[in-house]
């Protein structure tokens, strides 16, 4: 008996161990990236980047990403997805550590770097999800995604302030997010040796087929992913600068920003658990999106400060909830882990680039024309395409 209550015991700690570990995952999948719209003026000034050039810094991670994606269910096959997500983790903290030195080459290769750490906890947390909780999917997913949403918020809100109030300029700033990395990679490894399964293989996932490849559907999440992508990672890399076009300063953008991130975590935690209890997410794909096209055309439009508030409020309800939307399909269009990681490796590699021409693109374009003008006409087209996917990627079938 007493045997079997320690048993319990361990498999109670290990699975409460694991919930903190996905969270923590999570708390590290953004940060590194939101953190840098507030911060972009700042390193253009300091570093001589030209817009263009801080939209490639922007667009970067989502390149590795678009690389990287079909490559990290491979390698998860081979060393289970604890020790894949821990060299993941590692791969992070390097490149937060030496974007750090202020130097052109380390700014960027250390970005680099750090999106390939995403990248592995971006395609697997989903394929972990099912595998450990498929009975709970669409709460871990709000869970995580939540979680990750707020710890974006935070990063963007007080990228400024530690910047400038604490005077740790815009390299002491980016520093900061190494501190969750570490206490993430610690996590890791009491779970890899802890882990039931690492050992016997039952974690892994095998890879024979390119079926994947072929489905239409798969392609129509992928592209539903991408795009949304686009509208998030454009937005966290120019929102702050379009704001301060409309007269509002930086800090006070920055702050703007975050109230976007902390106004879509609602939608981030309900989504996913009513798409899980729904046969159907056309209408949540519809909707979400509706949200995106009247915020970035109040944008646009809009000169007063309460259209900009309402504008930003309607864009942080859609871009919250669209994006962990995308992953819990991840989960609602596949039967198992093994067709949840090939889906996710899938979409996220083909879906991530146009995320990673956007913030480029948005650049170059305001480089041209010296105004937000078709650059927003630009968000609002995209969030019209986000809707088609969206509408067709809900609808009730598997891959």
């Amino acid at each position: 008996m007493e045997l079997l209550n320690a048993k319990t015991q361990t498999k109670s700690t290990y699975t409460y161990m694991l919930i903190m570990g996905i969270i923590l995952i999570a708390f590290n999948l953004r940060p590194s990236i939101t953190s840098l719209g507030p911060l972009v003026g700042m390193i253009q000034k300091d570093m001589g980047l030209a817009h263009w050039s801080a939209g490639l810094l922007m667009s970067l991670p989502l390149v590795v990403f678009a690389v990287m994606s079909p490559l990290v269910p491979k390698v998860a096959s081979r060393l289970s997805n604890e020790r894949t997500l821990l060299i993941g983790l590692t791969f992070l903290f390097i490149g937060i550590a030496i974007r750090s030195i202020p130097m052109t080459f380390f700014l960027f290769t250390g970005t680099l770097l750090a999106g390939l750490g995403i990248a592995i906890g971006n395609v697997l947390l989903p394929a972990v999800v099912k595998d450990k909780f498929p009975q709970r999917f669409g709460l871990m997913t709000s869970v995580y995604s939540t979680s990750m949403g707020l710890i974006a918020s935070l990063a963007s809100g007080i990228s400024v302030p530690l910047a400038e109030g604490l005077h740790l300029g815009w390299k002491g700033a980016q520093s900061v997010w190494a501190i969750p990395a570490v206490i993430a990679i610690v996590v890791w490894a009491f779970l890899l040796k802890s882990s039931p399964s690492h050992k016997t293989n039952e974690n892994r996932v095998v890879f024979g087929s390119n079926r994947m490849w072929r489905t239409p559907l798969a392609w129509q999440i992928a592209f539903f992913m991408g795009f949304q992508s686009f509208l998030f990672y454009v937005t966290i890399s120019w929102l702050p600068e379009i704001l301060h076009s409309h007269g509002i300063s930086l800090g006070a953008a920055g702050w703007l920003l975050s109230f976007m991130q902390l106004v879509g975590l609602p939608a981030s935690f309900f989504i996913p658990v009513l798409a899980a209890r729904a046969h159907s997410q056309v209408w949540v794909s519809f909707l979400l999106s509706l949200s995106a096209v009247l915020g970035y055309s109040g944008l646009l439009l809009g000169n007063s400060y309460p259209i900009l508030i309402i504008s930003i409020i309607l864009i942080g309800i859609a871009l919250g909830g669209i994006f962990p939307l995308s992953l819990s399909l991840m989960g609602l269009r596949t039967r198992n882990a093994r067709q949840a990681a090939e889906l996710s490796g899938m979409a996220q590699s083909t879906g991530y680039i146009p995320a990673a021409v956007g913030p480029l693109f948005i650049g170059y374009l305001f480089d041209m024309t010296a105004s937000w003008t078709l650059p927003l006409i630009t968000l609002i087209l995209i969030s019209f395409i986000v809707m088609l996917f969206g509408m067709l990627a809900g609808r009730n079938r598997y891959v």
